[in-house]
Order: structure tokens, then sequence, then C-alpha cells
């Protein structure tokens, strides 16, 4: 893909933390944007937060908003959002509620993932080229081969057998990397990666970040990614071919540049 012409991104996940951040930055880039959310108002409010009130009308041609429910939608209309897509990105996750992490759908990431990717497989790519498709993680999902990333501690991998068995949203963070890797793999008519950020804070501007093949330093507290950073790597995946070409079929770990040092 070439930063010269402007792609079209469906973006999952839109209204998120993240997500709003991902679609902003693409719009300030003159890229076409679709998105799915329950709801539209939401979305433009959150957008007005970052672009400025004023300033959403420049970007009107450039948004395509449906409100629904991605898991609701049927397969030929969720086919209808992602034909003619240069790219996926999905920034999705369950509300940080007692209702958002213990009711249903307890699988929305993986849900989803696997019907976008099944939908990309029944249409034809945007001019003959393979979609780049982006899934959200976290640092604390380890990659699905048992090999790439550094055995943690005991005391990490209690940790994180509590959180497993205690917390479903680590579950379906586990379960949809685990599905991209092993059941999607690399024969498909669509490229991915995995974009595993350490732990999240709120930044309204960017700054530099650092990207990593594994997980440096603790589970907690060591490092810190913005939200807007990681918006920022997943755009530049995006619209770099050099980028794309390094983390295809990988999980990458993105930390703010800040963190660097604590992690080498």
């Amino acid at each position: 893909m070439s930063t010269s012409s402007a792609l079209t991104v469906l973006v999952v996940g839109a209204t998120g933390a993240t997500g709003r951040h991902v679609v902003a930055q693409l719009l300030q880039k003159h890229h076409n944007v679709r998105t799915i959310v329950r709801s539209k108002d939401r979305l433009l409010s959150s957008l007005g937060d970052i672009l400025g009130a004023k300033d959403m009308d420049n970007y009107e041609t450039q948004l395509q908003i449906t409100e629904a429910a991605i898991l609701d939608l049927s397969d030929e209309d969720l086919q209808k959002q992602v034909e003619g897509c240069d790219a996926v990105v999905q920034t999705l996750g369950h509300n940080i509620t007692f209702k958002g992490m213990y009711r249903k759908p307890r699988k929305l990431v993986t849900d989803s993932i696997c019907r976008i990717t099944n939908a990309i497989e029944a249409t034809e790519t945007a001019n003959g080229r393979k979609m780049r498709v982006i899934l959200m993680g976290s640092d604390g999902v380890s990659h699905p081969d048992g090999t790439t990333d550094d055995k943690r501690p005991l005391s990490e991998r209690i940790v994180l057998s509590i959180i497993r068995a205690l917390v479903p949203p680590h579950r379906d963070n586990e379960a949809a990397a685990k599905y991209i890797y092993a059941d999607v793999g690399t024969d498909k008519s669509f490229e991915w990666t995995v974009v595993r950020p350490t732990d999240l804070v709120d930044a309204d501007k960017t700054s530099k970040y650092v990207t990593y093949a594994l997980p440096k330093g603790g589970l907690f507290g060591d490092n810190t990614t913005s939200r807007s950073n990681v918006a920022q790597f997943m755009v530049d995946l995006l619209t770099s071919d050099d980028l794309w070409t390094t983390w295809v079929y990988k999980m990458p770990v993105v930390h703010d540049a800040g963190e660097a040092a604590a992690t080498k």
C-alpha cells in the first residue's frame, strides 16, 4: 500500500478508548473510514473531543457509520462492510464492568474477529491486493506458539492462571490470538498482525513509541503505552509497506519510547 493514495479502512471498536484514536488519525491523514458502532452519537462526540467539534464537518465525506452490534449483523451485511476495504482494524474489547466482563457475549473479541475474517474470505479484495487485518491484544496474552515469548517468572504465571480462570475477557483475548495464529495461519486472502500494547494509559497526543517482538519487563507496572500511540502504530502499519513487512504474521509489543530504557 502507498501512503500517497487514500485507504479505506473498517474499524471495529471505534467508540473504544483506543479505537477512536485509530479513526481520528486515519481521518487526519485523509483516509476513508468505515465503522460499526452501537451509538453514532457517542462516536461523533468522542471524535469531536479529539479532532475538534467545529472541524467534524471536514471529515463527513470520509466517515461512514453503521449503527449495529457486529455480532448481530448478517453474514451478507458484514461482507458488504469489508468489501472494497484495504484493511480492517479490530480494537474491540469488553467493557470493564460486571456486565461487560461476566455476561454475554463472553467471546466478543474471538467471535468478532472470526466473523470478520470469514467475511473477508467471502469477498474480493480491493485492487487485487491482500487486505491487512490488525487485531488488538495485550502483552499479557502470550504468543500462541509457546516459543516466541520468554518464559515468565513463576509468580507471574500463577497470576495469569488466576486471571485466566476468573476474568473471561482475558480468556477471550487469548482465544482470539490463538484463532488468528493457528486457525487463520498464513495462507488466506488477507495478512494479519496482532498488536500487543503493555499497560494502557490515556494521552491526547501521540509521541514516539518502540516495538518489540516479545513482551519486555514485568507483567504489571514496568511500562506503559498511551492509547494514542497504539493507534499511531496501527496506522503506521497500514500506511508503511516496510513496517508491515516487518510485523506481518507476528505479534509485536508496543511501548511508549520513554519507557524503553526500563525494558532493555
